[in-house]
């Protein structure tokens, strides 16, 4: 069993300033009301080329990401490797439209498995399929409407990118998790990331796809891949999550009349969650897998799976995941016990990371208990540390 109350270890990097800056901070993240309005007029102010990185870099920014570059992330690498915590860069440009800005998105993405290679520290590299391709031309693919010649040219650029990162990621030694998106694209996604895995998986795990357990169909999407994966002689590889886009995946099942591939409640998700989890422990010789969740009964059953099945702690195969400013309580203490822990630090200037963290804030408020989670330990730690 892993100590998830133990605020010792949790905050032990913070100071008392940091503990009280970072309270205040959930309890703006808690209040619904403000973070709709926030995110309204941030928004407005992005259109209309108003300033806003000063309210936003000593606050919300400074709390999630890691810094403007790739050499600004370097202090809060080095601080999350004292405890053992491994990080994961990751470039956090969301929303873009131009091939001008997707292949810079790629360069970001090979700059950090180059920065990764040979740091012990950075395990591995990650990309969101968003971030080199325009979300209505994958659309589009997926539905399998006919392109047009010169989208049929956007979507070649965005296979060689995927091509690209992956094929510089193996050269390198470095994995590379590749995130997941909305249903209506994601199914395009799967075969890109598929025939990838298929290509750079055959000597160890270096392509992972990412499933969203929310969804009712990625059990038995798992199970299948891996059967064809071992008949193929590959490895399988997962970051598992619960998913990140559930009231607008419902709200569009409705608006166009087809059933809603979210899981009806939330101990269906949370079933669906750790039962693929017990599948790639079960599987740990072939299937590598990072448990990425701020879920503790998750992590809990997970610690428990792997002892039953006497899998080492830092297996090169198992990591656990969390974000950058959240769940401390998780990931320290699970480094501490000696468990691969990675933190997914985001990086970008300012204005780049605005969309990401509008969606973190809005996230924070829909997920029932995380918030209030996060503020009854941070209390917990002030009160300690006032005795």
């Amino acid at each position: 069993m892993v100590d998830f109350e133990n605020t010792t270890i949790a905050f032990h990097q913070k100071n008392k300033n940091q503990l009280k800056k970072a309270y205040w901070l959930f309890r703006m993240l808690a209040n619904p009301v403000m973070v709709k309005v926030g995110s309204f007029f941030t928004r407005i102010a992005i259109k209309t080329h108003l300033p806003v990185s000063w309210v936003l870099k000593p606050t919300v920014y400074n709390h999630f990401c890691g810094g403007e570059n790739i050499d600004a992330c370097d202090p809060v690498i080095h601080k999350l490797g004292e405890a053992n915590v491994q990080t994961i860069l990751d470039y956090s440009a969301e929303g873009k439209e131009l091939d001008a800005d997707f292949d810079y998105t790629k360069e970001q993405i090979i700059a950090t498995i180059d920065k990764a290679k040979g740091d012990q520290n950075i395990p591995y590299a990650v990309f969101k399929p968003t971030g080199v391709a325009r979300f209505a031309l994958l659309e589009k693919v997926q539905v399998g409407e006919n392109l047009t010649d010169q989208e049929q040219h956007e979507f070649d650029l965005v296979k060689e990118r995927f091509h690209a990162i992956c094929e510089h990621a193996a050269k390198q030694g470095v994995p590379v998790m590749i995130d997941s998106e909305e249903s209506w694209i994601q199914t395009v996604v799967d075969e890109l990331v598929e025939e990838l895995m298929f290509r750079y998986n055959q000597k160890e795990p270096l392509v992972f796809n990412t499933l969203q357990m929310y969804r009712h169909d990625r059990l038995e999407y798992l199970k299948n891949f891996v059967e064809r994966a071992r008949e193929k002689g590959v490895y399988s590889a997962f970051k598992l999550v619960r998913g990140a886009y559930m009231e607008k995946e419902r709200a569009r099942a409705a608006k166009h009349g087809y059933p809603s591939p979210i899981c009806s409640d939330k101990p269906g998700t949370d079933q669906a969650y750790d039962d693929a989890v017990s599948f790639c422990l079960d599987n740990i010789t072939d299937v590598a897998v990072c448990v990425g969740t701020h879920n503790e009964l998750s992590c809990q059953l997970a610690v428990e799976k792997i002892s039953s099945l006497d899998i080492v702690a830092d297996h090169p195969n198992v990591s656990f995941a969390q974000l950058l400013g959240m769940s401390d309580h998780i990931s320290y203490n699970l480094a501490a016990a000696g468990y691969n822990v990675c933190k997914y630090v985001p990086y970008g200037p300012v204005k780049t990371v605005i969309p990401y963290l509008i969606r973190r804030a809005e996230e924070n408020t829909s997920v029932a208990g995380q918030t209030g989670r996060e503020l009854f330990l941070l209390r917990k730690e002030l009160k300690r540390r006032k005795s």
